[in-house]
Formats: structure tokens, C-alpha cells, sequence
């Protein structure tokens, strides 16, 4: 109805469904769970959307926002790696523009929530409040705006489901959580006016990590992020929506492969014990830095110092978990036991002796330990070329035991990679089979297991395009997460990056191409947040 709308201006909503796919919508469609996103797909013109190498939130939303692979922006992971040692990204370490700074310079306003590594926010014509990776009461642009949002959501906003009479991993708290969102995007829109719009929701991934194959959890979660698009394209009445997600979700029935104690037993990697290698993904004692401790001041308690002993003589968390495991006694009393005492008694890659390694799962690649790159490199350079080639062969070889291959390809990292920040990803990419098996970094149990996460992602995520600036009777097929950022910038009629990799979609008139000035990122800064890192170990990425 005319006058009823809060902005009539909203050229473009773009809704961000992170892990969203055609096998968990299709019976959530089918039931009539989700009627408006359901109108959107039969209305509009859908079709898969396909993920990057490797399909992580972390990495994927970058490069589906910049319209550059992670060559380009500079993000892998999670994690970021300096020698041997690390810190969970944030936008700092995004080295390439934002779809919606782009539109800035072209005289459009934005509205940005909930996109994961966004945070610090930088300035542009609109408004952003970061998504995951970002502490709790991150900084925001414009500066303040996040009290205004509390005031205007009844008091409160987080990045992160909350404790508390809707605790993190309750409905209710996944609720409340994905209502805040709404909320807040809709008081931004009326206080912004934006022409473009990008909303995001974390839950339809982190549901299926915190409560795997829950469908009451799943499927609630689901209904209310239709209800907040419902009463978002009512309040806004964007020209044009535009779903999208960064990759798909599903079950992972075949096996994970240890890949460092792979290479242990073939003179790849050597062990130790103490807590001075890798794996360490416990920052506890950094923590404590935060805190205001001194770097001298972590003293060991008893239990780790008793744990360090038995790593001494080869009784180490991971031995402990496993008896621990098959008594039940595994999950219970592992949640009471403090991180520094689980990282005191586990084996680590002992660098000086290693001469490749896998750093983090989530990177699904290996590492040379190449001299005068790494700290304590073991491979010459030339030998880096011959070294990786037998890696690469050898790992091709691998087969699950049931005798299946376990990877679809094993390649040098120039095979998905390009751009200047080739250098910061793994030596070699390694892809699980139809990502039906998983890899992990950890040392001390079998080569082969059960998946730590009984759902994982997928690479095949959904693209979904609905309104008048959009061919709805054009197929989307062959779509990436690539193609995104330059969509919206042909639909706003902005020049497309010629550095992006993606091409606008068949359901938009192609706009032009230009060369752009250099992109002037911030400094790299640290992320050092316990919430975050807590965060992103209880989804199973750390």
C-alpha cells in the first residue's frame, strides 16, 4: 500500500542464507514451512549456486562479496598464519573492495548486517554491523549506531547466541538470535535509506553444527528466518530480491582422514609433546593476555604439569580421550577439562623436524616447511618443486578403508588460486570426495575415523533472483559465488571490477567493465577475542 513502506527506495535486497541449499529447503518448501522464501524461488527464476575452494564461511562470504578468490582478497580460513603462528580473520585481513564500499563510490547508499568478516566496519555511504568472527559489541559504522540498534531491538543485539533465559544452543536462542537481525536491519533501513541492502543469517549453518541432524532445531529456525524476510520485504518493499548462500550443508557419511598422522608414518612430520607445535588451536594462556596478564605470568597448573609428564612418556589427550570413549565417559568429562591442559598433553607437528604439514583442517591443503619462508623451513627451495610433486601424488593415492578414493582432486594451490596473496595459502589444495569425507590436522589417533561433524558443508550452495530488473525466465545454471558482486554491480549500472573472476548473471544486463585504483585496505590488526575463538571451536572449525 502506498505510504505504508519505511524506505521506498531499496533497489536490491540481498538475502544471505549461509549454508542454504536445495536439499534442506526443498522439504521445508514441500511442508510449507517457509512460505516466502518459497514464493521467492517460484516467482523469481533459482538455480544452484556453486562454492569456492575451500567452501568455508570465513573465506566464501569474502569472496562472494568482493567477486575475488581468496588469491585476491587474501582469506583462507578461519585462521590467518604468520610463520607458525595464527589469529581468526576479520575484515583487515581482506585485501580487496566490498561490493557495497564500490557502490559507495558510485553515489549508492547500503545497509549491511550480519555478513561474517566484516568487522572492524570501515566507512562507506550507509551503515554495517558485522557478522561472525566479530566480538560481541563490535565496532560498527557509523560509529554509535549499535546503541541506537539495542534501543531500537527492546535493549539488545549480539553477534552470537546468548546464555541466559535463551541459552546459545536452545530454539529459543536461535530465534531470538535470527529476530534480532530482522529488527535491526529494518530500523537501519528506515534510518539509512538505502538503495541496497544485504542481510544475512548464521544460523541455517550453525544449527546443523551445534545440533546435527535436529530437525526441530532445523526446521525452526528456518521459519523464523521467513518470518524476518517476510516482515522485511514488507517494511522495506525492496524493488528486487536476491537470495543467496555461501555453500551448501549435508551429511558426511564417509571417513576422516588424519592427514598429519599420515605423514608422520611416511618421515613427512615429526611429533612433540608440550605444547609447542601444531596443532594448537587453544589460545587460553593468550587469553589471559588479554586479561591483563604478563606474557611470563601462565604458570602451569598441576594437571598440566601431570599431563606434560605423561606426554613425556607417550600418554597423551588424544590416547586418553579415545579409552575415555569407549567407556562414555569421552564427551562428559571432556567438557570440564581447561584447554591448556588438553593442549599440554597433545602431540603437536614438531616444526625443526617436519618438513610438510597440514596447519588447519578448514584450509583443506598441506604446508612445505620451506626454508626462508617458514621459521624453521626444512626444505630448500629447490627442492620445493619435487617435494610438493610427491606429495601430491602421493596423496592422490590415498584410499578410505573400504578401498574408495579419498580425495577428487589433490593439486598445486595455482590450480584454484591466483592473484598476490597466493603465497598465504596451503602449498597444496586438497579436495574431499563429493565432501562426503573430511580431513583433520590432528596427531595421536588412527589415520582414518569417524567425522568429527556428522554435517558439513557441501560445495553446492542455491542462488534465488525475483523483481522487474531481473530476467526471471533465465536459467541459472553454471552460477559461483564469484558472480555475485558483479551482479549487483550490473544491476546498479556500476562498472565491474575487471580484477573480479565472476561474471554477472544471465538474469541482468551486463553493465561495463573498468580497471579500478588499487584498493587501500586497513592495517592488518589482531582479532584476539576469546568469544570469537570459543565461538568458532564450538561449530567444529578450531
Amino acid at each position: 500500500m502506498a505510504g505504508s513502506t519505511d524506505n521506498e527506495d531499496l533497489r536490491l535486497l540481498v538475502v544471505g542464507l549461509d549454508a542454504g541449499c536445495r536439499p534442506v529447503l526443498e522439504p521445508l518448501f514441500e511442508s510449507g514451512e517457509l512460505p516466502t522464501l518459497e514464493g521467492l524461488f517460484d516467482r523469481g527464476t533459482a538455480g544452484p549456486l556453486e562454492s569456492q575452494i575451500p567452501p568455508w564461511t570465513a573465506s566464501a562470504w569474502p569472496s562472494l562479496y568482493t567477486g575475488k578468490n581468496p588469491g585476491k582478497h587474501g582469506v583462507y580460513d578461519f585462521l590467518s598464519f604468520d610463520g607458525y603462528e595464527w589469529d581468526v580473520v576479520n575484515a583487515t585481513h581482506v585485501r580487496a573492495r566490498p561490493v557495497w564500499e564500490l557502490l559507495s563510490d558510485h553515489g549508492f547508499s547500503s545497509v549491511v548486517v550480519n555478513v561474517p568478516v566484516t568487522h572492524p566496519a570501515r566507512a562507506f555511504d550507509g551503515a554495517l554491523i558485522p557478522g561472525l568472527t566479530a566480538p560481541e559489541n563490535p565496532d560498527c559504522h557509523p560509529d554509535g549506531i549499535l546503541e541506537d540498534v539495542k534501543l531500537a531491538c527492546g535493549g539488545e543485539y549480539w553477534v552470537y547466541p546468548q546464555s541466559g533465559p535463551a541459552p546459545d544452543r536452545s530454539i529459543e536462542g536461535y530465534e531470538r538470535t535470527i529476530e534480532l537481525r530482522g529488527n535491526a536491519f529494518r530500523y537501519l533501513t528506515r534510518r539509512i535509506d538505502p538503495d541496497f541492502g544485504f542481510l544475512q543469517f548464521q544460523q541455517t549453518d550453525s544449527v546443523f553444527h551445534e545440533r546435527p541432524g535436529d530437525k526441530r532445531a532445523i526446521e525452526a529456525v528456518y521459519r523464523e528466518v521467513d518470518r524476518q524476510l517476510a516482515a522485511t520485504i514488507e517494511r522495506t518493499e525492496p524493488e528486487n530480491v536476491l537470495v543467496v548462500s555461501d555453500h551448501g550443508m549435508g551429511k558426511v557419511t564417509g571417513d576422516e582422514f588424519r592427514v598429519n598422522e599420515f605423514l608422520r608414518e611416511r618421515g613427512y612430520v615429526s611429533a612433540r609433546s608440550g605444547g609447542d607445535g601444531m596443532p594448537d588451536w587453544s589460545k587460553s594462556w593468550e587469553n589471559d593476555l588479554l586479561e591483563g596478564a604478563e606474557p611470563g605470568d601462565h604458570t602451569a597448573g598441576p594437571l598440566e604439569r601431570a599431563m606434560n609428564l605423561a606426554a613425556g612418556v607417550g600418554l597423551t589427550t588424544q590416547r586418553v580421550a579415545s579409552a575415555l570413549d569407549r567407556v562414555g565417559l569421552k564427551e562428559p568429562i571432556g567438557k570440564r577439562v581447561p584447554d591448556d591442559v588438553i593442549r599440554a598433553g597433545s602431540e603437536q607437528v614438531d616444526f625443526p623436524e617436519s618438513s610438510a604439514y597440514v596447519r588447519s583442517k578448514s584450509e583443506l591443503g598441506v604446508r612445505i616447511n620451506l626454508a626462508g619462508r617458514e621459521p624453521s623451513g626444512q626444505v630448500p627451495p629447490e627442492e620445493y618443486e619435487p617435494v610438493r610433486e610427491e606429495l601430491i601424488e602421493t596423496l592422490s593415492a590415498v584410499r578410505t578403508p573400504d578401498g574408495t578414493r579419498m580425495f577428487d582432486a589433490v593439486e598445486p594451490r595455482e590450480h584454484y588460486f591466483d592473484g598476490p596473496h597466493v603465497d598465504a595459502a596451503p602449498d597444496i589444495v586438497t579436495v574431499p570426495r563429493a565432501f562426503d569425507t573430511a580431513i583433520d590436522a590432528t596427531l595421536g589417533t588412527a589415520q582414518f575415523g569417524e567425522p568429527m561433524e556428522p554435517w558439513n558443508h557441501k560445495r553446492t550452495g542455491v542462488v534465488a533472483a525475483a523483481g522487474p530488473a531481473f530476467d526471471e525466465s533465465a536459467a541459472l545454471e553454471g552460477a559461483t559465488i564469484f558472480d555475485i558482486a558483479p551482479t549487483i554491480c550490473s544491476l546498479f549500472d556500476v562498472p565491474i571490477d575487471a580484477a573480479m573472476d565472476g561474471a554477472p548473471l544471465p538474469v541482468v544486463d551486463r553493465t561495463a567493465e573498468r580497471s579500478y585504483p588499487a584498493y587501500d585496505p586497513e592495517p592488518i590488526t589482531a582479532t584476539d577475542d576469546e568469544t570469537v575463538e570459543n565461538r568458532l571451536s564450538d561449530l567444529g572449525y578450531l
